[in-house]
């Protein structure tokens, strides 16, 4: 097994001899094997232990293993606790989830601080076969049924082509201590359940399930990577990005049969789950929405919109004195006196001071503004009404911002300024508000 680590290692991961190494070593057999292979190759390593108290005393009993195999082969160590219970109740997460999310977010806090290079873990065959089953079970695409990548990022997962025997039998052999986890033997838990009863029947109708297993997923992944090209391919014709939004021709889009599985392969890095709700999107009147923790996806004529969620306050109002030469939030605007030929724009309207009522206020539109557009001879109209005329999306709408003076609507900031104020043969005092 040392052999072939090391031709595995000179093969794919090279560049790991001159890096620094963060052993995620729970004290079991598969990581202490990991622990026991990599000092032995000489690699420049470092043990990191999580006490997820999760086990009472045993939880400790694992973190004083780990800290004395650490110390008797002068292995750098680093260990934390963490009340993983009340991090998985707060946050609304299942334990392994919770635990999970805890320990990455501590290895990667490793990286920066001692620093190191790689975080290695100690997944193995056995495990990629359980988390295949697992995303079975629980519906997937292509992405859950190749199985646990070699590297993800920063993570490199050495032993992944060897089995659970293998490292047992390796174990023996050297006489590597380990502990044993009294979880793994409880099938409340979905992976023991695969684990214990569902892949020793496989293996007693296939004793080479594994190496079988192992050949699908590699042709699961080939599969994958033709979807990724053909996706990017129609990606480059459909998606526009402007400015932080993704914007999607419903028309080129739906010039595909299974434009469905199209919008999967796209939206599923922004961890949307409620799939039917996104595919109805494309049928459905405008402003719909569906939202993932972090995303939202906007239906808009004939577009999809992808943006980020909108954490903007609806209520939130930014005060102008009379002295204020320049605002810097919410928006940069500046406010001067005109100097020669006055042509009102999008970003810069003229106004008569005199008839502006101080402090001014800055805030979002609000269903039932009104005000009268400039050009249409006084007549009012309803902000809304004017933002349909103007096929703005949900999107813009939710962008802009109004100045007001005295609850009047001075300008649309950036679309278009209110006819009351605006320059007249006898006004005396003329401003300029800009927005830069």
């Amino acid at each position: 097994m040392i052999k072939k680590l090391k031709e595995k290692l000179n093969l794919s991961f090279p560049f790991l001899k001159e890096k620094r190494l963060l052993l995620a070593t729970s004290g079991g057999l598969d990581s202490m094997v990991m622990v026991y292979l990599l000092h032995e190759l000489k690699y420049n390593v470092a043990i990191a232990h999580c006490n997820f108290q999760l086990r009472g005393t045993e939880s400790f009993e694992d973190q004083i293993f780990v800290q004395n195999y650490a110390n008797l082969h002068a292995i750098p160590f680093f260990t934390t606790q963490f009340d993983t219970k009340s991090f998985a109740e707060t946050n609304k997460l299942s334990t392994q989830v919770a635990a999970r999310e805890l320990r990455y977010n501590w290895f990667y806090e490793l990286l920066e601080k001692a620093p190191f290079d790689y975080i290695l873990t100690a997944h193995h065959a056995n495990d990629n076969l359980e988390t295949f089953f697992i995303h079975l079970l629980r519906g997937t695409g292509l992405d859950g049924l190749v199985g646990i990548p070699v590297q993800n990022d920063k993570i490199i997962r050495p032993l992944l082509t060897f089995s659970r025997d293998e490292i047992f039998s390796f174990a023996t052999e050297h006489k590597i201590c380990w502990r044993e986890d009294s979880s793994n033997s409880s099938d409340k838990y979905l992976r023991n359940k695969i684990r214990h009863d569902l892949i020793p029947l496989l293996m007693e109708m296939n004793s080479n399930f594994l190496t079988t297993f192992d050949k699908t997923q590699s042709h699961l992944q080939e599969s994958k990577v033709l979807v990724e090209e053909a996706s990017s391919l129609f990606y480059d014709k459909v998606a526009t990005r402007i400015g932080e939004e993704i914007h999607f021709d419903l028309i080129q889009l739906k010039t595909r049969s299974n434009y469905n599985a199209y919008l999967y392969q796209w939206l599923n890095k922004y961890g949307f789950t409620a799939w039917e709700d996104i595919y109805d999107l494309v049928d459905s009147q405008s402003g719909k929405q569906v939202f993932s923790a972090q995303f939202r996806v906007v239906k808009d004529r004939d577009r999809l919109i992808v943006s980020l969620r909108n954490q903007k306050d609806a209520n939130e109002e930014y005060i102008i004195n009379e002295t204020q030469k320049e605002v810097n939030l919410p928006l940069k605007m500046a406010f001067s006196t005109p100097k020669g030929l006055l042509i009102s724009k999008n970003t810069a309207i003229f106004v008569d001071e005199d008839k502006l009522q101080y402090p001014l206020v800055l805030r979002r539109w609000k269903q039932g503004d009104v005000f009268q557009p400039y050009g249409m001879g006084g007549r009012s109209k309803k902000v809304s009404k004017f933002f349909k005329d103007e096929k703005m999306s949900l999107l813009e709408k939710e962008n802009c911002w109004i100045l007001c003076s005295n609850n009047q609507l001075v300008w649309i900031v950036g679309i278009r300024q209110d006819e009351r104020f605006k320059i007249e043969p006898t006004t005396k005092n003329k401003l300029q508000i800009a927005l830069l």
